[in-house]
């Protein structure tokens, strides 16, 4: 045999001793909120904006972004829907609570420009929902007299499901 037919075999080996190890890494595995957990938090922050005095909507999206749960109290403005949905939207896509990325976007910073992207909600009122380490969902929430406010009650709304998704 020849040097050449060597390397070829040996190249071939190399080839067939990887592939299993690229066909493991063809996929992963990820974890998501259940609906029930969703909407259990979705009802905390209602509640403790409700009994904070406020009308707000509540959205709860999965780690694409999409919506899970929609919850709209009775006189909640007509805009709040949307709102809650592009914060909690805006929390995901960034992995960013919208606090923070309220900071990191005003005039002068590098990142500016993010807020004129559609979609994007750079005011307090989206945070990420995450347990054990992994990335679930979001939480936003619109309708409180600030956003602030609006942390507070979505901040409710994770702590109502803290012990159901930290497993």
């Amino acid at each position: 045999m020849s040097i050449k037919s060597n390397i070829y075999i040996l190249f071939l080996a190399m080839l067939w001793a990887v592939a299993p190890a690229s066909a493991q890494d063809a996929s992963f595995a990820t974890r998501s909120l259940t609906p029930e957990s969703a909407l259990k938090a979705a009802q905390a922050a209602l509640k403790k904006c409700r009994d904070d005095g406020y009308q707000v909507a509540v959205a709860i999206v999965d780690r694409g972004g999409l919506v899970q749960v929609l919850l709209r109290d009775r006189y909640a403005g007509p805009h709040t829907p949307r709102m809650a949905t592009d914060k909690a939207w805006s929390a995901v896509t960034f992995r960013t609570n919208t606090v923070d990325l309220d900071r990191v976007t005003r005039p002068g910073m590098p990142q500016h420009g993010i807020r004129f992207r559609p979609r994007v909600a750079a005011v307090a009122g989206g945070m990420m929902i995450e347990g054990a380490g992994a990335l679930l969902g979001g939480i936003g929430v619109s309708g409180a007299p600030g956003g602030d406010l609006d942390d507070v009650c979505a901040a409710a709304g994770i702590a109502a499901i803290r012990d159901s998704i930290e497993f």
